[in-house]
């Protein structure tokens, strides 16, 4: 290591590498710290169950990866990264009759949704095309929109419950349960203002760019990003656990890829005391329960069409869903979890041995949970996919605790750097028009707790890098 660096990122999920790699391109010495043995935070995979199977422990599809107005510029692909897109984005079996599916075309996603198609090309087919501006919106800083006409559409639903806004729009099961599954991924009541604007993005996206897996595992993002990142003349040390900021090397600037309550713990003083209580106060979201399958075959979906999908929500209707997402917001664990699975292997054989695969699955839980989740996922396996449990070679199951134990950023489980009620789905960490500084000359924070939120997009850590970089300029004139 040099005796001393312009910055020290402290994180190597894809934030922190993202951030790393806009100093260095900036023409700074950068310093990568990891606690794991190997970079990657959210966009790791690993052979979990029985040798051969390759599992993403976190993340496993990425449709704002490819989105990513910073990922998408980096030439990641030389390093490796292959983009596998499914036949479909998303598939959602209902009890009766062929899944709901998400296709890359609206025409032909709408054909699939019975009386509603008219209903959802009116909704979704406007936005598609303005899915470049959407997408830097709300990708990019918190700034007022630079093209508001053509963001109006998109605002006038998306502020609007899920819950509503399916309602409202749509007269039939299917393209209700649709959106309803999309805009589960808030972790929050589809019955809140604001959760419609998940379902949207989602929607949009699929139909845009896709929802695709990283060849061999989601680790393949991370690996490409830190080799770009040694290309770039960064360096990077992992296997080292960050307690205080007195153990980092002497450096300009410090950018932390770590939740607001490590960032408490590791800065201490540094942070004035005002900035400490409100990073205190940050509001951490519901968490997960996870089960990994390695299977002797596929997964033998009853609906037609649940095949061709690599992602899958496994809820049944709106109602269904929404219940369940008001159980977890109030504490309890829903009968019949709203279940997300992803089915790589039938589009990326790499990842399993020849004529086996494996089955990706989480459900959302109360924050902190110890309740073992594996039988109620099951049961909507079972429901959807009659003889699942037949398949079933081995099978490993993450429990909140065993979240955050694999990376502290997941406080309770929370995958999503905080909660995502109310406007705290928009401005976090705190209450500031510097969501990236901290208060403390030289010191900030570039994780998923800071606009614009959770996924792999890198996003975070680039404006953190930006915001550095623009201070620096200031301090200079």
């Amino acid at each position: 290591m040099a005796e001393r660096y312009d910055a020290v990122v402290v994180g190597a999920g894809p934030n922190g590498l993202a951030a790393a790699i806009r100093l260095c391109e900036a023409g700074r010495r950068v310093l990568l710290v990891e606690a794991a043995d190997r970079v990657g935070g959210g966009s790791r995979s690993a052979e979990l169950t029985l040798p051969g199977f390759v599992h993403d422990v976190c993340s496993a599809i990425h449709p704002l990866a490819v989105s990513s107005p910073y990922l998408s510029t980096l030439p990641l692909e030389r390093y490796g990264l292959a983009w596998v897109h499914p036949d479909a984005a998303l598939a959602h079996p209902l009890d009766d009759g062929p899944a709901a599916v998400l296709e890359r075309s609206v025409d032909a996603t709408a054909a699939g949704l019975d009386g509603d198609g008219a209903a959802w090309r009116a909704l979704i087919g406007p936005l598609v095309d303005a899915w470049p501006t959407i997408r830097d919106q709300l990708l990019g800083p918190p700034r007022p929109p630079r093209h508001p006409l053509k963001l109006a559409r998109f605002g006038r639903s998306a502020v609007r419950s899920a819950a509503r806004l399916a309602r409202s729009r749509f007269s039939g099961p299917r393209a209700q349960a649709l959106f309803a599954g999309m805009s589960a991924h808030a972790f929050v009541p589809l019955e809140r203002p604001l959760t419609a604007g998940y379902g949207l993005t989602l929607g949009i996206s699929g139909h845009a760019v896709g929802w695709p897996l990283a060849r061999g595992g989601s680790q393949a993002i991370a690996d490409a990003l830190a080799a770009h990142l040694r290309a770039l003349g960064g360096e990077i040390v992992t296997g080292t656990t960050i307690a205080t900021l007195a153990e980092l090397p002497p450096a300009d600037a410090m950018l932390l890829d770590v939740s607001p309550r490590q960032l408490v713990a590791i800065a201490g003083d540094r942070l004035p005391a005002p900035v400490r209580r409100q990073f205190a106060r940050f509001r951490y979201g519901p968490g997960v329960f996870k089960v990994d399958y390695a299977l002797d075959g596929p997964v033998p979906w009853k609906a037609a069409g649940a095949e061709r999908a690599a992602t899958l929500h496994l809820g049944g209707t709106l109602d269904e869903i929404a219940a369940g997402e008001r159980d977890v917001a109030a504490g309890r664990h829903p009968d019949r979890p709203f279940v997300l699975a992803a089915q790589q292997t039938l589009f990326d054989p790499t990842r399993a041995p020849a004529g086996r695969h494996t089955l990706w699955t989480y459900c959302h839980v109360p924050s902190g949970s110890a309740v073992d989740m594996t039988d109620r996922i099951e049961a909507q396996l079972e429901r959807f996919a009659p003889g699942f449990r037949d398949r079933v070679l081995a099978r490993t199951t993450t429990t909140c605790a065993k979240y955050e134990a694999y990376n502290a950023n997941y406080v309770g489980g929370d995958i999503s750097g905080g909660a995502n009620t109310g406007l705290r789905a928009l401005v976090r960490p705190r209450w500031t028009l510097r969501p990236y500084g901290t208060g403390a000359p030289g010191l900030y924070l570039c994780s998923a707790s800071t606009p614009p939120g959770g996924g792999v997009h890198g996003m975070c850590g680039y404006h953190a890098a930006e915001a550095l970089l623009r201070d620096t300029r200031r301090q200079r004139r």
